[in-house]
């Protein structure tokens, strides 16, 4: 049975209604998509987080706005990062029959050969942009590391049959690779006969052939 999540239109757009929509327990949102007219809506917060964990981000699920069931993904989600809270939600309405881009995460998995004799794994791409049908967009991509020796790399066109979608990066684009292990600078050892010398100060010896001058006077 497919993923749905309850919604229902939102009229009143002012922002003092935002504020109580997200008080009663609600996040407004947009429903929108390339024949469809955007429209404001609301959903229950908690609904949301129960599908969001469900579906992820780049995942096809059904939004129910009053009967009316949607194939949406979500486009975009802002975040209240100090209370941890999502205040606003892009819909996107899609057409399961046209693919469609999408920036999918990428997952590392195992851990590489050259990180256990001291390298680096460094990830250089977080994301890879794919293009498939809806029901084709992965949830990540995800990336066994285990046989990466120190000097080795994943580059995009090292990618294949992970799943059914081309990618559109630069084939030639490194995703992740294991650096050689960092050498700490040696320490410069101190001229020999300098060792504890104390700072010469600038007038100093002037200043004690003065006093000399004046000795002998």
């Amino acid at each position: 049975m497919a993923t749905s999540l309850q919604a229902v239109d939102r009229k009143d757009l002012r922002g003092s209604r935002l504020n109580k929509i997200r008080q009663s327990g609600g996040i407004p949102g947009v429903l929108y998509g390339k024949t469809l007219e955007s429209t404001p809506v609301t959903v229950d917060e908690i609904e949301f987080i129960k599908t969001y964990r469900k579906v992820g981000k780049t995942s096809v699920f059904k939004l129910d706005k009053d009967g009316k069931k949607f194939d949406v993904m979500i486009y975009d989600m802002q975040m209240d990062h100090i209370k941890n809270e999502v205040t606003h939600i892009d819909f996107y309405a899609v057409d399961m029959k046209s693919e469609l881009d999408a920036d999918i995460p990428v997952n590392l998995k195992g851990e590489a050969q050259g990180a256990k004799d001291g390298g680096v794994v460094q990830l250089a791409a977080y994301e890879l942009s794919v293009r498939a049908l809806p029901a084709n967009l992965p949830d990540s991509i995800d990336l066994d590391v285990s046989n990466l020796e120190i000097n080795d790399s994943i580059q995009v066109k090292d990618i294949k049959g992970v799943g059914d979608f081309e990618f559109n990066n630069d084939p030639e684009e490194v995703v992740v690779s294991v650096l050689p292990p960092t050498e700490e600078p040696e320490e410069e050892e101190a001229p020999e006969g300098e060792e504890g010398a104390e700072p010469e100060l600038v007038g100093a010896e002037e200043e004690s052939e003065g006093e000399e001058n004046e000795e002998s006077k």
